[in-house]
């Protein structure tokens, strides 16, 4: 895989959480990523759910905000701000396709720069696949 990626949160957090089932295979695919030099182009919220997630399931706020650290210098990453114009249009795929806000915000970045959405998450899954390239790990 060379071409640029969109990956939900979820994935991130289940890498980094070996008590959860498929973590081991999450963790492979980003390793894979790195390896390959694959572009993520990610909305700046990834790194507060992830740093949130990770410390509320581990109870470890350091462990949390230093792997926030770590993602922004382990990928060729470009991260999306979240201004008036994709919040605009992050809606209307909420709406449309009735997903959670953060999930729309993951949909609309793909959608807007042309990407693959590598996502757990199962409404992702089910619901974007008429519009968007999406598929898990």
């Amino acid at each position: 895989m060379t071409t640029r990626v969109t990956v939900d949160a979820s994935v991130f957090v289940n890498a980094f959480s070996p008590e959860e089932d498929g973590s081991d295979k999450s963790m492979a695919f980003l390793s894979q990523l790195r390896k390959d030099g694959v572009p993520l182009i990610q909305p700046t919220l990834f790194l507060p759910e992830v740093a949130a997630s990770i410390a509320r399931k581990q109870d470890d706020t350091e462990a949390a905000l230093e792997l926030e650290q770590e993602l922004k210098n382990f990928f060729d990453l470009t991260l999306v701000d979240l201004d008036e114009s994709l919040a605009d249009f992050a809606s209307e795929v909420a709406a449309k396709h009735r997903l959670r806000g953060s999930d729309a915000v993951y949909a609309a970045v793909a959608l807007r720069f042309g990407t693959q959405l590598i996502t757990l998450d199962r409404e992702q899954l089910e619901r974007l696949p008429k519009i968007l390239d999406v598929r898990a790990p």
